[in-house]
């Protein structure tokens, strides 16, 4: 995949670029996505971020990093924290904004250490796909998970987005496409995983995990943490 995200990070972290970073859907127009979001400090985060990072403990991976912003302020808490980003750009930002330990890996072939707190914010258990490369990533994580350890993230119930609309019979609503565009180069289309709390539940019980909703609002967002 054209390291895109990574670019749009870059150039506003050193430039102050101002193009726009689009995302392509297939349930309507192309939005926006505010690049400033993921440079943002801990009083602009919403509350389920809060809670995520203060429910932080021992020794930490932040998977889908970003610009660093969440393993900034759990540094600042004096936590051990490797941050992760599959993008070499967005890799190269956390390091100049000064991120102790940024790596470049994919998630799903990661192995050989071992943390007290996986954090997948900002949807970022979205990465699966879909139900079934979920099952693949959740067990993944629980390998790389000490024991008593916590995986903490947050998700959706986006079944508003079909409201007067058919779902799709061949597939779980919460599964879309999406494509980046910045500065007219595009990724390829790339699936997205939005999975509501009992679907959620479901799925972590049927692999050995215990689920407990720690924080969900009027929206259908919640954050959730899995114990083995």
């Amino acid at each position: 995949m054209n390291d895109v995200l990574g670019q749009a990070l870059f150039d506003y972290f050193h430039h102050q670029s101002k193009y726009k970073l689009w995302i392509h859907n297939q349930y309507g127009e192309k939005e926006t996505m505010p690049i400033a979001a993921f440079f943002r400090e801990e009083q602009d985060m919403p509350d389920i971020e809060w809670l995520a990072l203060e429910r932080c403990e021992g020794k930490v991976l932040d998977i889908g990093a970003g610009a660093g912003s969440h393993a900034l302020l759990l540094q600042n808490n004096k936590l051990e924290v490797t941050a992760m980003d599959i993008s070499p750009l967005a890799v190269a930002v956390m390091k100049a904004r000064n991120v102790t330990s940024p790596i470049e890996a994919d998630i799903f072939t990661y192995k050989g250490y071992k943390y007290d707190t996986l954090l997948l914010l900002m949807n970022g258990i979205g990465l699966a796909g879909n139900l079934e490369r979920l099952k693949i990533l959740l067990l993944h994580l629980k390998e790389l998970m000490n024991d008593g350890g916590q995986l903490l993230f947050d998700s959706s119930d986006i079944s508003y987005l079909y409201d007067g609309k058919p779902m799709s019979d061949d597939r779980y609503y919460g599964e879309i496409n999406y494509q980046y565009e910045y500065k007219k180069q595009k990724t390829e289309w790339f699936k997205w995983l939005y999975i509501d709390e009992h679907k959620m539940k479901g799925v972590a019980e049927s692999l050995g995990f215990k689920m407990e909703v720690l924080l969900e609002d009027e929206f259908g967002q919640y954050l959730a943490r899995l114990t083995i």
